[in-house]
Formats: C-alpha cells, sequence, structure tokens
C-alpha cells in the first residue's frame, strides 16, 4: 500500500502523504481531530480542557488552518454571551480510518514493546 505513496526523487511535498502531512501534522491537530471524532461537537473550551496543554492561541490558530483546510467547520451560535461549535466535516471525517489505522498499528506495537521490555529489561519506552 505505502508503495504508491514513496515515489523516487519526488520531493515529499509532492505527494499524497507530504500533501496529508501538511493537513494534520504538528503537535495538536491529530488530538483535535480525535477529540471532535469522539464527542461529534465541542466548544473552544470544552475542546481546550480536553487536550490540556494547549494555550489558547494555539487552539486558536490550529483551528482556523483546520477550518482553513476544510477538516473542521465552525458554527456561531447568534446569542448572549456568543456561542461556537466546532465539528468534524465530511472531509475531516474521511481522515478517521487514517486514524484508526494508526491507533491499531499503535496498540499492536506498543503490546510487542511491553512484551519485549518484560523479556529484556534494558528496552525502555519514552
Amino acid at each position: 500500500m505505502m508503495d504508491s505513496c514513496v515515489r523516487t526523487g519526488a520531493q515529499l511535498k509532492e505527494t499524497g502523504f507530504g500533501y496529508t502531512l501538511s493537513l494534520i501534522g504538528g503537535k495538536y491537530k491529530m488530538v483535535i481531530l480525535y477529540w471532535l471524532a469522539e464527542t461529534k461537537v465541542m466548544r473552544f473550551n470544552e475542546l481546550q480542557r480536553s487536550i490540556g496543554s494547549i494555550s489558547f492561541k494555539t487552539l486558536s490558530v490550529m483551528l482556523k488552518e483546520m477550518e482553513a483546510d476544510g477538516l473542521v467547520d465552525r458554527k456561531e451560535i447568534p446569542q448572549i454571551p456568543p456561542k461556537v461549535e466546532y465539528s468534524l466535516t465530511e472531509r475531516g471525517q474521511s481522515l478517521m480510518p487514517v486514524l484508526d489505522m494508526m491507533c491499531h498499528w499503535g496498540e499492536q506495537n506498543r503490546t510487542s514493546v511491553l512484551e519485549e521490555q518484560e523479556e529484556s529489561p534494558s528496552i525502555r519506552i519514552g
């Protein structure tokens, strides 16, 4: 499967892999996708609390970028005080199989590394 993405001599940014990384790369974008997939709709403060280690400014920038890339929908609800909700667009939801595959890979490999660690105490995770 990966062979189709790897092209000899191609610049990374010119590949589908590079494009995908440009949309979900960085410290928080996949975490934002995870929480929005998990809860469907979240307000800014809920999202910030769920992530925990993200600043107001960073979350704001990430959400604006993801909205511009068509991954996240921002819905303003006119009331006092104003209410803003975020959710995944159809395009954002189409990334969920990618995240599911990463989760599956992580579960398989985390388990195998933990087993190796038990057999050989010199191997350590993180």
